[in-house]
């Protein structure tokens, strides 16, 4: 705060120069700035406009709800006392700090880079820069500034040598993106925004982990009786290897004797006594060796169990878990647990192993007449290396499945785009680092499948597992920049498909080949990735999604690459699962049942029950929806990406009703109050839309249900719904234009719901005020019809160029006939004019103020709802400095505005404001 009080003193002083009752009258000004709840952000180029319209305010006696000038003061404050997403990240759970760092392996944007200029990254608009090539040259130059600051910081520090080379390399590399800063930019805001998805998965999967507190529970004792019979098991390898010593010396005392008495000449009682000694003696080795041996089978029966529990459940667990994570279940795929469970068993089988290997070299010693090691050792020994070798090819596996960088997600890949994949050995043994070569291949087994593509890995193809690339030691190898390859056929181009199957409907699989050679055991190990789609055109991505979808929803054997020769249909249970999941990772929210039963309903009618409903590959993928052009996947993924890319806030908090039907709608809102409104999705719109309907009351009392044409992308991209709802307009009459929304459903008020996501910006700095200077959400429907405003510029937001239809009732029968009404660009609708005269009026009257009720003109009497009772002045946008004279001049001469002030004149406002700050500038009433 002390630099906001410095950069206020010399406006403080130019005060000092005036008469006591003009600097009252200011202090009184920036007193009600800082008491009316008002946003008081100090911007030197607005200062004289902000504090010459705030004193001639006062002097009306009048106040705004809420005045906002923009700067990046209180920003810079906020972001010094929040926690940046970085530190979050930092601060995660392994699984998800492990893919923060996956997300920085590469080059693109280092991870020092991301690290010490932290707080600035996050407070830049790298999305818009990415977009506005002079933004984004600005905040280029600003970020090679600053790699120089922290290259200058660096070269004092003594410790910061290998810090001070990166960043010169660093700047230099940078360099390249001279002539396209905004390349950068968009690189920049794709790291942010993958770094938001793993902050929301983190947060969805610790809601998810308090949801299901009993299926925890049962994990976790699961896993505690696992830590139980491995250090059971640990224990008994400790005991084994003293039995192991002990049956040594035993052995070595009996030798011993059994040498003293061969070489000892003595009586030949003393012999026979001899004789009988050396012979308890051997019985008792002889039963050592026997409960040894025993000890060794007990522990592989319980090493047995352990690794079938460990390979067969655990595992497949896993492995399952991973597969629903690729199409969105917040699941944890960390192998931390499955890595030290393995490690730990191995490690007991290779002591096992070495016990064996020394009952060898005792019997190399010695042995005797029914000895019980040359009988019950080989057995053993093939049992644990059975055992063992299971272990170990088990122990190979994909931990990140293929995925190209920016693509719609894994299991999707484009030929001549780099993809990434990642295996893990989980045998951890550092005596392994860097010694086994993984080599990686496509498809071992579509070469004999005519009609399916063919296709060649290029880049890196062989690296070795080592604890450098991953942040736990674990041993793994991450080839980073693979592509694939067409490979041509004979006569070129591709063959007949034998299955009938679509390009996405191929499925092929990457795979991974090395050998284990440790401690005298040699196994070759082989793992793929789950099936892949691989396209050619980003057309095709969609459709390939649909196929990972289904695939990793219904099959869990990833050798099944016929799966779509067959597939199976889906239960309701299953479907309404994996469409949640979608939604849950696209907009940090996954379906209610009431959304979930409006789409079975949409799908199969209305039905007591659901859990018998099916949904074949076609019916999902395939086949149009009635009356419409499109499947009921391109439907959802359009939804979806609206979500993801405009809608993710308002959905999280759960502001989007989303999928309610038109009778459903009807129904809720007749019985609320005038006013409120919900949003859904559109059913008609292929590429995703999102629209809101509303309830009024006649004169009469009879409800009826508006609709407003839904808004898709196109319109989301330019404004955002908030600001949208935020300045809806329909004209009533007279003209009058009022915002029909009020209360979210079922009684929330609108700005209490969306005042979190109001812009702030005033003048040239709101990005959405150009937009809104001519665009139109004006239209009005009385008994005898619908009038909609047509002249003006014809609005950008309107998706056709045609003329609008007018309001339907949301109970009409064709879905969405609704309008996004324009307005002409000098409509009294603009974006910082309207004033709640009501609002306004009781804040003053909390002032101490006495105003009376009519002080503003009240609207026609079409709409009986005090939402409804508000009016219009003129305002002035926040222009640049040289028209603020001009700009203060048309506020006076607004007539509006001077009608509704009492006991004033325009002379006495005029005369107040020459003498606190323009007494050259003419004025005129």
């Amino acid at each position: 705060m002390m630099q906001w009080v410095g950069r206020s003193s010399s406006r403080w002083k130019r005060v000092e120069s005036r008469n006591g009752q003009q600097r009252e009258d200011y202090r009184k000004a920036v007193r009600f700035l800082r008491s009316a709840g008002s946003a008081f952000i100090y911007s030197p180029a607005d200062v004289q406009f902000s504090t010459v319209f705030l004193v001639f305010l006062y002097a009306c006696k009048r106040r705004f709800v809420k005045l906002i000038f923009e700067d990046n003061f209180f920003k810079s404050v906020d972001y010094c006392f929040r926690m940046t997403h970085w530190e979050q990240l930092q601060q995660l759970d392994t699984v998800y700090s492990q893919r923060a760092f996956d997300l920085y392996n590469g080059d693109e944007f280092p991870m020092e880079v991301r690290h010490f200029l932290a707080s600035w990254i996050e407070a830049q608009d790298w999305e818009r820069a990415s977009r506005d090539s002079s933004q984004a040259a600005f905040l280029f130059q600003v970020l090679l500034e600053n790699l120089d600051n922290q290259f200058s910081r660096f070269s004092q520090e003594k410790d910061s040598f290998l810090l001070q080379r990166n960043f010169r390399r660093y700047k230099q590399n940078f360099q390249k993106y001279q002539e396209e800063p905004y390349t950068l930019a968009a690189i920049i805001n794709w790291f942010l925004v993958k770094e938001k998805e793993i902050l929301n998965d983190a947060e969805l999967a610790q809601q998810v982990q308090t949801l299901q507190v009993q299926p925890a529970a049962m994990e976790l004792e699961n896993h505690r009786q696992m830590e139980k019979k491995l250090t059971e098991l640990k224990n008994k390898v400790e005991v084994m290897e003293h039995s192991i010593r002990s049956l040594e010396e035993q052995q070595d005392e009996f030798d011993f004797k059994y040498q003293t008495h061969i070489m000892d000449s003595c009586t030949e009682e003393e012999k026979n006594k001899q004789i009988e000694g050396l012979q308890k003696m051997l019985n008792a080795l002889d039963k050592c060796r026997k409960n040894f041996l025993s000890d060794v089978t007990a522990m592989l029966n319980a090493a047995d169990g352990l690794s079938s529990v460990l390979i067969d459940v655990e595992l497949v667990d896993w492995k399952r878990r991973q597969q629903k994570s690729c199409i969105g279940a917040p699941d944890d795929t960390s192998l931390e647990q499955l890595e030290k469970w393995f490690t730990q068993i191995v490690e007991c089988m290779f002591q096992l192993q070495k016990f064996l290997q020394k009952l060898d070299e005792l019997l190399g010693k010695m042995s005797y007449a029914n000895d019980p090691i040359p009988v019950l050792k080989p057995p053993l020994k093939s049992r644990v290396d059975t055992i063992l070798t299971n272990l170990i090819k088990s122990s190979f596996v994909v931990e990140t499945q293929p995925s190209m960088p920016q693509g719609r997600g894994p299991l999707v890949l484009r030929t001549g785009v780099q993809f990434s994949v990642k295996v893990r050995f989980l045998y951890k043994v550092p005596e392994l680092n860097h010694v086994m070569n993984v080599s990686v291949s496509i498809d071992n087994t579509v070469s004999q499948m005519k009609g399916f593509r063919k296709f060649n890995v290029l880049g890196t193809l062989s690296k070795a597992l080592n604890m450098a690339e991953s942040t736990n030691g674990g041993m793994v190898a991450d080839f980073r920049h693979l592509t694939l390859k067409d490979q041509k056929v004979g006569g070129g181009g591709k063959g007949i498909n034998d299955l009938s199957l679509s390009v996405t409907e191929e499925l092929h699989n990457i795979n991974f080949q090395t050998q284990f050679d440790y401690q005298g055991l040699s196994v070759s190990l082989e793992t793929s990735s789950l099936p892949v789609v691989v396209i050619s055109n980003s057309s095709q991505q969609q459709s390939a999604w649909a196929s990972v979808l289904w695939f990793n929803m219904l099959c869990s054997d990833p050798k099944n690459i016929k799966f779509f020769e067959g597939s199976p249909p889906a239960s309701w249970a299953q479907f309404g699962e994996m469409l949640s999941w979608q939604f849950l990772s696209s907009g940090n929210r996954d379906l209610d049942n009431e959304q979930l039963e409006t789409l079975a309903t949409k799908l199969f009618g209305k039905q007591q029950s659901y859990d018998h409903c099916m949904i074949p590959w076609a019916k999902f993928s395939k086949e149009n929806l009635p009356d419409t052009n499109f499947t009921l996947w391109v439907w959802l993924d359009g939804i979806l990406n609206l979500v993801k890319g405009y809608l993710s806030d308002l959905w999280s908090d759960g502001s989007i009703m989303g999928f309610v039907s038109k009778g459903k709608e009807r129904v809720l809102l007749k019985k609320k109050q005038n006013g409120t409104f919900l949003l859904r999705f559109s059913e008609s719109i292929k590429d995703g839309g999102i629209t809101f309907s509303w309830v009024q009351y006649s004169n009469d009392g009879n409800p009826s249900v508006q609709t407003v044409k839904p808004f898709i992308s196109t319109d989301l991209k330019q404004i955002a719904l908030p600001e949208i709802i935020c300045n809806f307009r329909i004209m009533i009459a007279e003209n009058v234009p009022v915002n029909p929304l009020c209360y979210l459903y079922p009684n929330t008020s609108k700005d209490q719901a969306f005042g979190k996501y109001y812009s702030e910006k005033t003048g040239e700095e709101n990005p959405y005020l150009k937009y809104l200077k001519t665009k139109l959400v004006f239209v009005s429907k009385d008994r005898n019809g619908c009038t909609s405003v047509g002249e003006g510029p014809v609005s950008d937001l309107s998706p056709q160029d045609r003329d609008p239809p007018p309001f339907s009732e949301a109970g009409d029968d064709d879905d969405d006939d609704d309008v996004l009404f324009q307005r002409p660009e000098k409509s009294p609708m603009l974006f910082s004019s309207t004033i709640d005269p009501f609002l306004l009026n009781s804040i003053l009257d909390n002032y101490g103020e006495s105003t009376s009720q009519d002080s503003f003109s009240q609207p026609a009497p079409h709409i009986s709802s005090p939402c409804f009772q508000q009016t219009s002045v003129e305002a002035i946008p926040p222009e640049s400095d040289t028209d603020v004279h001009n700009a203060l001049q048309e506020f006076v001469n607004s007539q509006n505005f001077l009608n509704s002030i009492e006991h004033s004149t325009p002379e006495d406002f005029i005369h107040v404001f020459q003498d606190l700050s323009y007494p050259n500038m003419p004025l005129t009433p």
